[in-house]
């Protein structure tokens, strides 16, 4: 059997009485989530589920999720995160999608399945296992666990983990297959980079049900460190969870990492026992990384990675020295970049980022065309844009689909993006091509500020187009927005803030 299908009644024997799971006011040890971890797998083997089985989740960041992401793939089963805020006919296809047989949910949430019970007939209403309340045991349709045996399963390194769909800020989810062993290198790989060992805490403040999350979830459970869920971002008690756990890493979006630095609770001194604040799902400013560096040094680090599988690091070691960069691969792990004819770049040449290594996805569930198209010659192109340096150090530059054709100059959001954040009244920005009669496409610029009313949209305007390096930098307009939309992740979802302005959309 997989070790990792078994990692958690390891630690259960050889570090019973350690603290496993931190969750709100509970504190279980390994014992203690071994045993819950074991009831829920008696309780799907129960109701008839078997090895290869999808097992989908419907649920916010509780310490019962935690609990099924062990128990599934302890018996073989596939498991399949879904946000508890998607929308009926979203959710109605991904169950479709996915085949999945048994889902766990909140009673809150039966209203929301009663509505597409019809669209779902391969999930009997027996196997929708129910927690009531915010708190509580697994209750449903099927029978009691009674005293029945943990079922024994041979599971292989190329049984399939997880199905995780997209987050969609790119256009329709597409269900990423991640392998045991994939799920393996996120453990050793990741427990390496970010320096973590069983003495370990770590803080966990979004969604669990994004793949993100497996950044520092997987390293921490293959290690047997100790894992504080929050129930959801509060930048305010994120800083009292730090203090009071002793906190050593962390990971965060942007939108996070902004939001805890502005937070009247801020202070270094109150965030001093981390050794690690890492940031993904977006580039994080210059500027920001720089006070970030400035007021808690030698703790910053960045990953630059798709679900998909591949990744670059920006080491604690680095983040001064290359802060504009996204690091490099680790090792194992092969990067190109790639003109359009296919040839590879030189250094400092903008191209599409192609990489490979040992967390590359099995594919696109039921999408076999898609998975061709992302995977050519077993390399992942990423559809982003970037260059290299002289020593090996990649620079995001953008996504493919975002890149503004201006009069046939290619506009680049992110470098418009990292002077706009300068101004000492922008929290956020995201810039985008809009319609233009003579150019085809020019910049906007959305921004969210520090204080309202601190600038007006023209202010802004005018201080932007002083500073940016071309011409075709220029912003046309500048949109004062209150927030941004997001997706359940944190990332900014700028595709609904352009839609709108290009002829045909329905809004």
């Amino acid at each position: 059997m997989l070790q990792l299908a078994t990692l958690i009644e390891h630690h259960a024997r050889f570090r019973p009485q350690e603290v496993a799971v931190v969750f709100e006011d509970e504190r279980l040890t390994w014992q203690a989530f071994f045993d819950r971890v074991d009831r829920c797998a008696r309780l799907l083997h129960a109701i008839g589920v078997r090895k290869d089985d999808r097992v989908a989740t419907l649920l916010p960041n509780c310490r019962e999720l935690l609990e099924i992401y062990w128990a599934v793939p302890s018996i073989g089963a596939v498991l399949v995160p879904l946000s508890p805020l998607l929308m009926p006919a979203g959710l109605a296809s991904l169950i479709r999608d996915s085949g999945a047989c048994c889902l766990f949910t909140q009673r809150s949430m039966t209203p929301l399945l009663d509505q597409i019970r019809a669209e779902v007939p391969g999930l009997a209403p027996e196997r929708v296992l129910l927690i009531d309340g915010d708190f509580g045991d697994y209750r449903g349709y099927g029978p009691s666990v009674g005293d029945a045996e943990s079922p024994a399963v041979a599971v292989s390194q190329n049984d399939l983990f997880n199905i995780m769909y997209t987050s969609g800020t790119t256009g329709l989810p597409k269900g990423i297959m991640h392998t045991h062993f994939v799920r393996s290198m996120y453990c050793t790989l990741f427990a390496s980079a970010w320096r973590m060992t069983p003495e370990s805490v770590v803080l966990h403040t979004g969604a669990i049900v994004f793949n993100g999350a497996f950044v520092t979830l997987m390293p921490c459970f293959y290690l047997g460190a100790r894992y504080v869920l929050q129930r959801q971002f509060d930048a305010d008690q994120a800083i009292d969870i730090i203090e009071r756990e002793r906190v050593t890493h962390t990971m965060m979006v942007p939108a996070q990492i902004i939001a805890l630095l502005s937070s009247p609770k801020f202070s270094p001194e109150k965030l001093a026992s981390l050794q690690m604040i890492l940031s993904l799902g977006a580039p994080l400013y210059k500027e920001q990384k720089d006070i970030l560096n400035r007021v808690l040094p030698n703790r910053f680090y960045e990953l630059y990675g798709l679900t998909e599988g591949f990744w670059t690091i920006l080491d604690r070691t680095q983040s001064m020295r290359k802060a504009g960069s996204v690091g490099v691969p680790p090792a194992y792990y092969e990067m190109r970049i790639v003109r359009e004819d296919g040839t590879d770049a030189l250094p400092e040449e903008v191209g599409e980022i192609a990489g490979r290594g040992p967390s590359l996805m099995s594919g696109y569930y039921n999408r076999p065309d898609l998975s061709e198209q992302a995977v050519r010659d077993g390399w992942l192109f990423t559809g982003d844009m970037g260059y290299v340096d002289a020593e090996g150090y990649l620079y995001l530059v953008d996504r493919k689909k975002d890149m503004i054709d201006s009069g046939g100059v290619k506009v680049y959001p992110k470098d418009i993006e990292e002077v706009v954040v300068r101004h000492p009244a922008v929290r956020e920005v995201a810039v985008f091509g809009v319609p233009h009669e003579k150019w085809g496409e020019t910049p906007v610029a959305a921004v969210v500020l520090c204080e309202p009313d601190a600038v007006t949209a023209e202010e802004l305007r005018d201080w932007i187009n002083e500073r940016v390096d071309a011409r075709y930098q220029r912003v046309h307009a500048v949109h004062i927005m209150g927030e941004f939309p997001r997706n359940a992740a944190g990332k900014t979802l700028k595709r609904e803030m352009r839609d709108p302005f290009w002829p045909g959309h329905p809004a």
